[in-house]
């Protein structure tokens, strides 16, 4: 697409989008509060943008890490809130930067002239609008490389359609496939059906787009594997094969205990060996595409501690 094309079909979406947020339901939560009146709702997002960090990630999954890394931009709150995240200190509270939409532009420009390999939008759900307006001012100051779109999957299909044609990869999250599991972790039961629709979606937008090792355009899944569900995690993974063939998946494993957690039985503890390699073995036998994260022992996860940089 022509980028005069593009930034005229995102002005379109910005303004569609934003007549959503005065009764939000840009996500499934379906809040229903005046955002552009500053009201908060469940991702306890208001009017305004805000930012945690920024910075060149070389720690996502290689397709899109590259040797520069991978432009990160990680947004404050979120519409899923799981009880063991690891960046719950800004997912479940709204500590962060306050940035209009010019500010989130030189973020992104200046990732670029960093070397990042793309722009990787983290948690970007309930600020979609917001930074759909910001992209129009980067791309129009040259702003040139991919957009990643990287969700925890809690998405409606009707508004990732919204962004075909915008977003070149989608790196979704797959977290669930049982109610019981995703009301208990996430206070969210209809996560399973929401997340097949939502993948389905960015299924049907790109067919992988390679330019040697990195991926231009396409869809990752990424599966966190978390204690005590090794049949869930296969469920998904068959879903995959099934249903989103050519996608890339990624199955991590560096599943901790964080915040809430502790208070859970069945998952106040890393993944064990055994279930590690069942569902290792799994995914080899259905010859998915993609990544299986190897098993870090428990003595070397020292966790996630991101510091705000902006």
């Amino acid at each position: 697409m022509e980028l005069k094309n593009r930034i005229k079909l995102i002005e379109e979406r910005v303004e569609f989008l934003y007549g959503r947020l005065e009764k939000c339901d840009i996500c499934p939560r379906n809040c229903k509060v005046n955002r552009l009146k500053g009201k908060k709702g469940y991702c306890g997002a208001g009017r305004d943008l805000v930012v945690y960090t920024a910075f060149l990630h070389q720690g996502e999954e290689p397709a899109i890490t590259g040797r520069g890394g991978s432009g990160t931009i990680f947004f404050s709150g979120c519409n899923l809130k799981c009880i063991y995240c690891q960046n719950y200190k800004f997912s479940h509270f709204l500590i962060g930067k306050v940035v209009d939409d010019a500010g989130l532009a030189k973020i992104m420009l200046n990732l670029q002239a960093k070397g990042a390999e793309n722009i990787n939008l983290v948690t970007p759900t309930h600020f979609l609008p917001q930074i759909l307006k910001a992209l129009v001012t980067a791309l129009k100051e040259g702003l040139k490389i991919p957009i990643v779109y990287n969700t925890s999957g809690y998405e409606k299909r009707e508004i990732i359609a919204q962004i075909k044609g915008i977003i070149d990869i989608y790196l979704t999250d797959f977290k669930y496939n049982a109610q019981l599991t995703a009301q208990t972790y996430s206070n969210a039961p209809d996560y399973p059906i929401i997340c097949q629709e939502s993948v389905k979606e960015m299924y049907s937008h790109n067919l992988p787009l390679w330019d040697g090792d990195l991926l231009k355009k396409g869809l990752i899944i990424r599966h966190l594997a978390i204690p005590s569900h090794t049949n869930e995690s296969k469920s998904i993974l068959s879903w995959v094969k099934e249903n989103t063939p050519k996608a890339l998946i990624s199955v991590m494993s560096q599943y901790q205990p964080y915040f809430k957690a502790v208070n859970y039985p069945k998952i106040n503890r890393v993944l064990k060996l055994s279930e590690y390699r069942q569902i290792k073995s799994f995914s080899e036998d259905l010859e998915l595409q993609g990544w299986v994260q190897d098993l870090i022992p428990e003595e070397k996860l020292a966790g996630v501690h991101f510091k705000p940089q902006v």
